[in-house]
């Protein structure tokens, strides 16, 4: 499990909270099968504030980062590189895929998540008040 880099400023609250509320269609469509434990039962958030950057998508449960990258991207690659080290020495994987690929082969990205996540113990749901306990 990833270390908690530190509480987020308000400032990079609000800035997360922007980009919430303005998502690329790439992101939009991922979230739309991430969202609510769709994926095998994981836990995913968007758009949060880890140490000084804000990520794409979290699973926090499997130490996992997702990132979808659009072409803005291939124009300085050592920018994403600085920022992956820096996200892996807090104690996260980062994964990363194109806008193109999410959106031509959503499935293909799903599988690839799937695959990474498998490495780490399922996820186990709290049980509803009342279940599981001996009357």
């Amino acid at each position: 499990m990833a270390k908690p880099p530190g509480k987020p400023a308000g400032k990079e609250i609000a800035r997360a909270r922007r980009l919430r509320k303005n998502q690329t269609d790439a992101e939009a469509h991922i979230w739309s099968h991430l969202r609510a434990r769709q994926l095998g039962g994981w836990k995913f958030k968007r758009q949060v504030p880890i140490g000084k950057y804000i990520v794409d998508f979290v699973c926090k449960e499997a130490g996992l980062i997702v990132e979808i990258d659009g072409g803005q991207h291939a124009i300085d690659p050592g920018k994403d590189k600085k920022r992956t080290a820096n996200l892996e020495e807090n104690g996260y994987q980062v994964i990363r895929f194109w806008n193109n690929e999410v959106l031509g082969n959503v499935e293909g990205v799903l599988t690839e998540i799937l695959r990474v996540l498998d490495a780490h113990p399922s996820p186990q749901p709290s049980p509803r008040r009342g279940e599981g306990e001996d009357r």
